[in-house]
């Protein structure tokens, strides 16, 4: 699919991952800015039914890339299972539930990693996702991230419409969201080094394990998805391939920022789930999907965007 013809609904796109994916639509994919459609949040609050079905039929979108999403790190969900379940799966239940008024629009649901078994083999290949229930910490971010696997195949069997379903790891980048209350673990290390925080707190005992995928590698998958495919594909993990230890990804981020303060791992607080990384074996043969960002390379970048940018936090 040649993306560059086609009109595209981005929801989420002012966040995150929207801003960078799209920029590579711009950019890479000639997508005129004019073909991306932005949800105003505003007044496009994706939790009220009638302002999806508004987005759908005012702008007939060919594809929809559904990003938005209500995220933060352990802390966060672990205070807020509640609103992060049902805020979630509001919005995915609504913006599918819109995208029926036109059949031939395609729809990039995008998952998380969070909604694979706390237990199971390494790396998580695809078929492993219903073998369990995910970590307690975010059970419920997991579940709600989970059923949009259902919603595709239902919407797809009773409604012939064409829905996929990308599952990313951790992602990371410039543009990350650093607030203290609700980053997760590489824009939180991140501030807290470069603010010279002594000592330096990290919740749990640093052993857990992650694959942290870097933005423009994430939007890359998600996009190649977009353009290649398809219902009968199945759901396609998205990650860098690498596991990396929090341990390790401290001393990593103390070094690149220049931090030189105590490291104190609180083990009252939790871990997380104890490893989570995913195989992209399937996103390679179907995709083409190469990630080309290392960790040491992301963080390089990711440092630097903050040093400018951090006086907006």
């Amino acid at each position: 699919m040649d993306l560059s013809k086609k009109r595209i609904l981005v929801t989420g796109g002012k966040g995150f991952i929207g801003r960078t994916l799209v920029a590579n639509l711009i950019e890479k994919r000639g997508v005129p800015q004019k073909n991306i459609i932005i949800p105003d949040k505003r007044k496009d609050d994706l939790r009220i039914f009638e302002n999806s079905k508004r987005l759908v039929l005012e702008h007939k979108p060919d594809i929809i890339i559904h990003l938005a999403a209500v995220v933060g790190g352990v802390g966060f969900s672990s205070k807020f299972p509640a609103t992060q379940y049902y805020q979630n799966t509001l919005i995915d239940l609504h913006i599918v539930e819109a995208a029926r008024e036109n059949p031939k629009t395609k729809v990039v649901l995008v998952s998380s990693s969070c909604a694979y078994p706390r237990d199971t083999e390494y790396p998580m290949k695809e078929e492993y996702i219903w073998d369990g229930l995910p970590q307690e910490t975010n059970r419920a971010y997991g579940i709600a991230k989970r059923i949009q696997l259902v919603q595709a195949e239902a919407y797809q069997q009773e409604h012939g419409m064409n829905i996929v379903v990308v599952v990313p790891n951790n992602a990371y980048g410039p543009g990350d969201n650093f607030d203290p209350e609700s980053s997760h673990v590489i824009p939180s290390l991140i501030r807290k080094c470069l603010e010279g925080q002594t000592p330096l707190v990290v919740w749990g005992d640093g052993t857990p394990t992650r694959d942290f995928l870097y933005v423009k590698d994430f939007v890359e998958g998600v996009l190649l998805a977009a353009e290649k495919l398809e219902p009968e594909h199945g759901h396609v993990n998205l990650g860098s391939g690498i596991e990396t230890k929090i341990s390790d990804l401290v001393s990593t981020i103390a070094r690149l920022t220049g931090y030189n303060g105590t490291v104190v791992y609180d083990k009252t607080k939790p871990n997380g789930q104890p490893r989570r990384s995913v195989s992209i074996e399937k996103a390679e043969h179907t995709l083409g999907f190469t990630p080309e960002y290392e960790l040491e390379r992301g963080l390089t970048e990711t440092i630097e965007w903050y040093k400018r940018e951090k006086d907006q936090y």
